[in-house]
């Protein structure tokens, strides 16, 4: 790969703003893909996301930000993912394989395409030919809130081509986010998954009233459930207690810029599940991770305590109260 090439990042919200402003430390020139034409002339005029991110300034010098997502990809050597999982499908419908070919294409999305049960990776490889080899995640404990303001933050780029997973880590490496790379492109994005789901539990616990000791309980176990399963999916050897695993957990369990645990909160304390997708305004992909974790591990029949109750509280509507009763007395 020509590490002088361009990038493009596919998405408007806040994960992709921050992404755009971590990138236009290193790199030259950056296509911004952002679905909504007016937010592209905001962007274009005032140099601000007007709805995501507002404070964050965009290097207009190095940033082509456009609706224009076919020729924001055929510019690019690197195209980065970084819609919600529930939209990746409805954003690139019109797009064929060759739109991708000879494309590395990584995931931040940090979810599963809802009806298709697959990563985001696998996803790629099935709809549109892109190779294992070109397949990558970007994954770690990294809120974007905290990018905004510049805050030490670490992501691990994985992708099985080392070069490649290189190249974009030295793109993002700047003043205030350090990079590792990693072969584990299954095991990151499972895990990156899978701590989106153990972040609801987390708000539930608290909204129902569970304090920092059970919480403790809750997340070590959680750290055990996510190695069960990922170890189940893609057994290679791997230490769950790296940042892109555990870390990208512990900050997603008690984070107070969490989406998934700010969701779970809200359901904890009683609201339903409609009300707090609509009060919150944006997505909490450990809602739409449930349901699809639960139909793959049909599969694979793996004990997952935490997920079977999140997925009984949101799905079947089992009072959250009594749910995280009966999953405490299976952690230990």
């Amino acid at each position: 790969m020509n590490s002088q090439q361009q990038i493009a990042v596919i998405g408007g919200g806040s994960w992709a703003t921050a992404i755009v402003k971590i990138l236009s430390n290193g790199t030259d020139k950056i296509n911004w893909w952002v679905r909504s034409a007016e937010t592209v002339e905001f962007v274009r005029k005032y140099k601000h996301n007007p709805s995501y991110l507002s404070d964050v300034e965009i290097n207009l010098d190095k940033v082509n930000v456009n609706n224009d997502l076919k020729k924001s990809i055929a510019d690019s050597a690197i195209v980065i993912l970084a819609v919600p999982s529930a939209f990746l499908k409805p954003s690139v419908e019109k797009l064929s394989a060759d739109d991708f070919k000879d494309k590395m294409v990584f995931s931040a999305i940090k979810g599963i395409v809802p009806d298709e049960l697959l990563i985001v990776g696998e996803y790629m490889q099935q709809k549109f030919g892109v190779p294992v080899g070109n397949i990558g995640v970007i994954t770690g404990p990294c809120h974007a809130e905290e990018v905004a303001m510049e805050r030490l933050s670490y992501l691990t780029i994985a992708s099985k081509t080392q070069e490649n997973a290189k190249v974009l880590a030295d793109k993002l490496n700047c003043r205030y986010i350090k990079t590792t790379v990693s072969d584990d492109i299954y095991g990151t994005e499972y895990s990156a998954v899978l701590k989106n789901v153990v972040a609801i539990a987390s708000g539930i616990c608290h909204g129902v009233g569970y304090g920092d000791n059970f919480q403790a309980v809750l997340i070590s176990n959680a750290i055990q459930e996510i190695k069960r399963f990922v170890d189940a999916v893609h057994p290679i050897k791997r230490d769950i207690s790296d940042s892109a695993y555990l870390g990208d957990l512990l900050v997603t369990a008690y984070s107070s810029f969490s989406r998934n645990r700010m969701f779970g909160t809200m359901v904890g304390k009683g609201y339903s599940v409609k009300f707090a997708q609509l009060e919150m305004n944006m997505i909490a992909e450990g809602y739409y991770a449930t349901r699809c974790i639960n139909e793959i591990n049909k599969q694979h029949n793996i004990r997952m305590p935490i997920t079977s109750a999140v997925y009984r509280v949101l799905y079947e509507k089992i009072s959250p109260r009594i749910e995280m009763r009966l999953l405490a007395d299976q952690l230990s």
